[in-house]
C-alpha cells in the first residue's frame, strides 16, 4: 500500500483503513472464511447474511459462472444468528471493530427479533439488514414494498440505537430513487448498501438447452459485469437524494481498481466485491487496492475525499 496516500473511511463511528470490504454471500459462511477476511489487506469483512435459524439453502445446482458474471439462486444457506453473532462479539473482544454483521429475516418479525437481540447483546458495532435477497422461494424483496420499508424502519428506530445500515435491491426508475429516499432520510441510518444482484435473471446452457441452476425453474440473481452500470446508477442516484449523514456502501461489478474507483466516483464511502471474490479469493483485495492507488497516483488525488462524489456530468 502506499504510504503516502489516504484510503482511510468511517461507518458510523467505525474507521476502516481503506474502503474494500467482502459483500455477504461469497466466503464469508464459516469462521475460517471470515477469518481469512480479516488476515487479508481488505479493509474489513461482513458476516454472511443470517436468518434466525440455520438454514441449508436451496437445492443445487444453485450457482454458476457466466461469461461476465454469475447467476445463484442459493436461498441464504447460513449456520444461523447466534453463529454470527458470537462470531463478532469475539471479534470486537478481540479489538477488531472492522466488521458489519449481516442479517437478512425471513419476515419482518424474524429481523425485528434479531436486531433486539443484537441491542441485549454486547456488541457495538456496525449492522446490516438485508432488506435485498431475491432468491428465496416464496419471499418478496422487502426493498421493492416501500410501505413495507417504512414499517420495518419505524418499528425498529423505536428501540434500537446501534449503527444500522440497509442492504438493497437495484432500482431502475427516478422515481423510485425520490419515493424510497423520502422514506430513508426519516432515520438515522448510517449507510445504505447498494446493489444486491439482480433478481431473477436466467441463463442457459446452449448444448442441453437447459437452465443452468435448479432453484426457481432456473431464475436467480445476477452479478458481475453484467450489474456494474445499474450499481453506479444506484449509488448516485442514492447520494443526491439522501442526508449526508447516511453514508453509501457501492456494490455490483467491482472486480478492479477502476471498478473501485468509479463507484466513490459516484458517491460510495466504502464497496464491496461479491462475484469476483468467489473464484480469485483474498489476494483480490490487495491487487484492487493496489490498481486504485494506482489511479489516484496518476489522477494527483491523495485520499478518497478528494475525488469521492464528484462526478463530472456534461
Amino acid at each position: 500500500m502506499n504510504s503516502k496516500l489516504d484510503l482511510q473511511t468511517t461507518l458510523g463511528n467505525i474507521g476502516f483503513a481503506n474502503p474494500i470490504l467482502n459483500a455477504a454471500g461469497v466466503r464469508c459462511q464459516s469462521v475460517s472464511e471470515l477469518d481469512a477476511i480479516i488476515a487479508s489487506t481488505a479493509g474489513g469483512a461482513v458476516t454472511k447474511s443470517a436468518t434466525l435459524q440455520p438454514r441449508k439453502g436451496n437445492e443445487t445446482p444453485r450457482m454458476q459462472s457466466l461469461p461476465l458474471g454469475s447467476i445463484n439462486s442459493m436461498g441464504l444457506p447460513n449456520y444461523g444468528f447466534d453463529y454470527y453473532l458470537d462470531y463478532v462479539i469475539n471479534q470486537q473482544i478481540a479489538g477488531n471493530q472492522n466488521l458489519i454483521l449481516s442479517i437478512a429475516g425471513l419476515s419482518i418479525t424474524e429481523n425485528l427479533t434479531m436486531l433486539r437481540q443484537i441491542k441485549a447483546s454486547d456488541y457495538q458495532g456496525l449492522v446490516e439488514l438485508n432488506l435485498s435477497c431475491p432468491n428465496v422461494a416464496g419471499k418478496s424483496q422487502v426493498g421493492y414494498d416501500f410501505e413495507a420499508v417504512a414499517d420495518i424502519l419505524a418499528a425498529a428506530f423505536t428501540f434500537f440505537d446501534g449503527h444500522l445500515g440497509l442492504k438493497l435491491p437495484p432500482y431502475f426508475d427516478l422515481n423510485q430513487f425520490d419515493e424510497l429516499s423520502a422514506i430513508l432520510n426519516q432515520y438515522p441510518l448510517a449507510y445504505v448498501n447498494s446493489i444486491n444482484s439482480i433478481g431473477n435473471g436466467l441463463a442457459i446452457d446452449l448444448d442441453t438447452e437447459t437452465v443452468v441452476i435448479k432453484p426457481k425453474a432456473g431464475f436467480g440473481g445476477i452479478g458481475g459485469d453484467y450489474v456494474k452500470p445499474t450499481a453506479l446508477a444506484n449509488v448516485r442516484a442514492f447520494r443526491l437524494r439522501l442526508n449526508p449523514a447516511i453514508k453509501i456502501i457501492g456494490t455490483g461489478g467491482i472486480s478492479s481498481g477502476q471498478d473501485v474507483f468509479e463507484h466513490i466516483l459516484c458517491g460510495a464511502d466504502l464497496v464491496q466485491i461479491g462475484t469476483a471474490f468467489g473464484p480469485e479469493g483474498t489476494p483480490i483485495f490487495e491487487r484492487v487496492t493496489d490498481e486504485l492507488e494506482k489511479i489516484m497516483v496518476a489522477k494527483g488525488y491523495r485520499s478518497l475525499t478528494d475525488f469521492r462524489g464528484k462526478l463530472k456530468i456534461i
